[in-house]
């Protein structure tokens, strides 16, 4: 079988449609028999920028009831929290041991923090190595995740490569799996949707705001008659997403001769979105606290069975007797 891991941090409460299709949709995707498919909540990681109890208990509750209304179902995946399987942290110390400075250094998270004046602690530097063991203390093959967390899963090669060179074949090198066409999607600025650039558009927000934001979207000053380019607008891309092929078509169709204008466009997106994630905003009404701790705690056992045999590996190949 095929081990496909993946994760998100709770930093926030709550997901967003550039993380389901740049990512979630994937994990849902991927739920077939010929896969072991693991997907956890990054807590460890998020503790590099929250430092709020309750804000990340909060998170991590809210991220995971929408895990579980996006479609990641716990007969077909094992879902988990990080922090629930501990060896990760003794597996990141090792291969701690054999990263290069200068590999880290080159990470981008840590390059974006120097460069915009952020304080950089110790955590956001290492960063890639605790990414690196997730990766690797499952013996992952696939790992799907955004255009922009690739160098992450070549870091985890890396230092994969430097462990079965030292201490003997152990890890299998993982495999980035992007779906190129919704690696990056759209916030409603132009930019790459992003909670930090406050341009998103909540899956389980709202209606009303829903609505406020894609209404609000960026557009040029082009009238209802003028034609316009299907391609350069952020209605259109996002339309591509969560419509259906002959209302798209018939947008498209309309920019290119003249006669409809941005804000019917961005009514018909705004139905659109909602009609989408319908089932998935009913499931997350349904989904209580009981189901999703019970969740958690079998994703426990069955993640943590897997790294310890890996860890007692890890161990009898370095020495640590």
């Amino acid at each position: 079988m095929k081990v496909i891991l993946s994760g998100i941090k709770p930093t926030a409460s709550s997901t967003h449609i550039g993380n389901y299709f740049g990512a979630i949709k994937q994990f849902v995707d991927l739920q077939k028999p010929e896969n072991e498919n693991l997907y956890f909540l990054a807590n460890y990681h998020a503790l590099t920028t929250v430092k709020s109890k309750k804000e990340l208990e909060d998170n991590t509750w809210a991220m995971l009831r929408e895990y579980i209304a996006y479609g990641l179902d716990p007969k077909e995946s094992t879902i988990f929290l990080q922090s629930d399987v501990p060896e990760v942290t003794e597996l990141a110390w090792i291969l701690n041991c054999l990263a290069p400075m200068g590999l880290l250094e080159r990470a981008h998270a840590y390059k974006d923090a120097m460069a915009k004046g952020k304080e950089a602690n110790v955590g956001l530097f290492d960063y890639p190595v605790l990414m690196a063991a997730d990766i690797l203390i499952y013996q992952s093959i696939h790992v799907p995740v955004g255009k922009d967390q690739k160098q992450h899963v070549e870091i985890a090669r890396d230092l994969a490569e430097k462990f079965n060179h030292h201490f003997g074949e152990t890890f299998v090198l993982p495999e980035p799996l992007i779906m190129k066409e919704t690696a990056t999607v759209p916030g409603i600025d132009g930019d790459k949707m992003s909670k930090s650039y406050n341009n998103f558009v909540g899956a389980f927000e709202d209606e009303k705001e829903m609505g406020k934001k894609i209404m609000s979207i960026k557009t040029d000053s082009l009238g209802v008659d003028e034609a316009k380019d299907p391609e350069q607008s952020i209605i259109v891309q996002l339309l591509r997403l969560v419509g259906k092929p002959d209302v798209i078509k018939t947008v498209e169709e309309k920019f290119r001769k003249g006669g409809m204008g941005y804000g019917d466009a961005k009514k018909i997106l705004l139905a659109e979105t909602l009609e989408y994630f319908a089932p998935m905003r009913n499931r997350y009404e349904t989904v209580s606290q009981k189901e999703l701790e019970s969740v958690v705690a079998d994703g426990a056992k069955k993640a943590r069975k897997i790294a310890q045999e890996t860890m007692h590996e890890v161990r009898r190949k370095v020495g640590l007797v």
